[in-house]
């Protein structure tokens, strides 16, 4: 059995199902990303394994012990919430320290525990400040001392950079995931945020209406959608309608026009759901070389948006259907220099084509 196991855990609140059949394992060390929209299920269970929330049915196991009508006080898990929580009176020191004395300590102990922790989070510094005199990034730092501090069988992140600015996300989620490491802690957090999930954890569970839609490591999940809300969930993506012809090939539904593509998926006559990723596509103002046996679609530019690091381009074709496409910021200069209704042709890799159930 896995270090944490969820097995077939429901929730239900008044009637509605709020988590529905979760079925998880974790392995000791492992960091695992919940992921998915607000009202997915990720934070209502993430709270039932903290104690928080009971469990309408379904089994939670840690460490071989069955944990599911266990008090929240008697798991050993170290949380840290969404705003901190951090007791304003109480210095950084105090705050890290009072999981500790809550469970009775030695104060020699006490102290070199907290100093430990304060230095894996490069706070010693600051040990005797209050939470107002730090910054945001500085606070959330402190609350991941707070729940290390106490050596939890399982950390727990809800939402721990929603309140950061972007610079400040990028530099903290870097340095949980260092603390991680280091300590080995097996951790379970939930995000909405895709980049949050992608750069930190071993495996995503992506979650959608109180159910688990996809569980993988972060290229197998972005690369290999299981269907088209993880697609749409994980980064953008472009879809065509249709049906399998044969083995390898696709036709539109739309216009007819035929792709090349993995189906084994998929038998003969089903429908199916093309689907690529808009960074994976080129677009140029003639028709690519048909050698290279890449998919192509012909249309027309509808508008070309910079974003800094890229380009995106809306294409529209006769048959009426959109596509964006991201370039490098190295073809700014090729984007700029089209106008609204060049013609224009997209074309992608089969290799770099999936297909969807409808």
């Amino acid at each position: 059995m896995s270090y944490l196991k969820f097995n077939d855990v429901q929730k239900d609140y008044e009637g509605v199902r709020a988590v529905s059949h979760f079925d998880l394992g974790i392995e000791r060390g492992e960091m695992v990303a919940l992921l998915g929209p607000s009202g997915c299920g990720k934070t209502t269970s993430l709270r039932m394994l903290a104690g928080f929330v009971s469990v309408t049915s379904g089994s939670i196991f840690l460490d071989g012990r069955n944990i599911t009508a266990v008090p929240a006080y008697s798991r050993n898990t170290g949380m840290v919430f969404q705003g901190y929580a951090l007791f304003p009176h109480m210095s950084v020191a105090q705050n890290v320290a009072f999981g500790l004395e809550m469970r009775r300590l030695p104060k020699a102990e006490i102290g070199r525990r907290v100093t430990r922790a304060l230095e894996r989070v490069r706070l010693s510094a600051l040990a005797d400040r209050l939470p107002r005199q730090l910054s945001g990034g500085q606070q959330q730092r402190v609350a991941l001392a707070r729940a290390i501090v106490i050596d939890p069988a399982v950390l727990l992140l809800d939402e721990p950079l929603s309140a950061l600015d972007a610079r400040l996300r990028h530099e903290v989620r870097a340095e949980i995931r260092q603390v991680q490491q280091e300590t080995g802690l097996t951790t379970l957090m939930v995000t909405h945020d895709q980049d949050e999930a992608l750069s930190m954890a071993d495996r995503l569970v992506i979650m959608n209406q109180g159910r688990i839609e996809q569980i993988g490591q972060p290229a197998e999940v972005y690369e290999n959608p299981a269907n088209r809300f993880v697609a749409e969930f994980m980064g953008k993506s472009n879809f065509i309608g249709g049906t399998v012809v044969e083995a390898g090939r696709f036709r539109c539904a739309a216009s007819d026009t035929v792709f090349s593509c993995d189906t084994s998926r998929f038998t003969p006559g089903a429908e199916a759901l093309l689907s690529f990723r808009p960074e994976r596509a080129r677009i140029t103002a003639t028709p690519p070389d048909t050698i290279s046996g890449a998919n192509v679609l012909a249309g027309e530019l509808k508008t070309a948006t910079y974003l800094g690091q890229s380009i995106e381009v809306s294409i529209a074709t006769a048959g009426g259907q959109s596509f964006n496409i991201l370039l490098p910021n190295s073809d700014a200069g090729l984007a700029a220099g089209l106008q609204p209704g060049s013609a224009l042709h997209v074309s992608w890799a089969p290799a770099d084509t999936r297909l969807l159930p409808v």
